[in-house]
């Protein structure tokens, strides 16, 4: 067991692969690349992954659960079904990955970068989002409701129907993105903010 957890931890490079069904669970996984590879249905509950690459991979049914991603890349990936529970995701970098009907609502995300992520229809509710770069992500019909999303970076994202109800937005960069319609019911902004939402729905905004 011990040589196999070994060898799954050093470096290696693995292209077009598939991982069907394997048991990777409290496994040590560092520095490894993955491009264009397929997991499905594997176990990485409590498995601890620090410094890996996965470009183009697809993860499908993949139970990430309690388990610790640290600067890891996941770049332009499509992770469908996955399960996030109670799974931490510190200083990884998620640009232009998707999500699809994936279990989220209990993820904890500590700094990182997930421009142009893909996040439409997805339950983030409650969620702990705040400082992270969220810059051109979609987010149409997301559920952010009562999130922190302080000092994020949501320039240039989109928000169609997104709901915010309870979220906290100040200080996060809104340049760019499209506010009139957005629903502010209990929302916390600044007083900058305030008046970027009123120039949005028409209003004069005179000293």
């Amino acid at each position: 067991m011990a040589e196999q957890e070994q060898a799954r931890g050093q470096g290696e490079r693995w292209v077009e692969e598939r991982f069907d069904g394997e048991d990777w669970a409290l496994d040590e996984i560092s520095r490894r690349h993955y491009e264009r590879c397929q997991f499905v249905e594997v176990d990485l509950t409590e498995a601890v992954l620090t410094g890996c690459t996965f470009e183009q991979c697809e993860f499908a049914n993949v139970k990430f659960n309690a388990a610790t991603l640290v600067r890891c890349a996941l770049l332009g990936c499509t992770i469908r079904r996955c399960s996030f529970f109670d799974t931490a995701i510190e200083d990884c970098k998620l640009a232009g990955t998707q999500f699809i009907e994936c279990e989220l609502r209990s993820i904890r995300i500590s700094g990182g970068d997930w421009a142009y992520a893909n996040l439409r229809g997805e339950n983030l509710a409650g969620i702990k989002l705040a400082g992270l770069k969220l810059r051109e992500a979609d987010l149409t019909e997301a559920d952010l409701s009562g999130c922190d999303l302080k000092r994020a970076d949501l320039s240039y994202a989109r928000l169609h129907n997104t709901t915010l109800r309870g979220a906290d937005l100040r200080g996060a960069d809104l340049t760019g993105v499209r506010l009139r319609g957005v629903d502010l019911t209990e929302v916390r902004i600044d007083l900058a903010q305030a008046g970027l939402f009123a120039a949005a729905h028409g209003a004069r905004v005179e000293p």
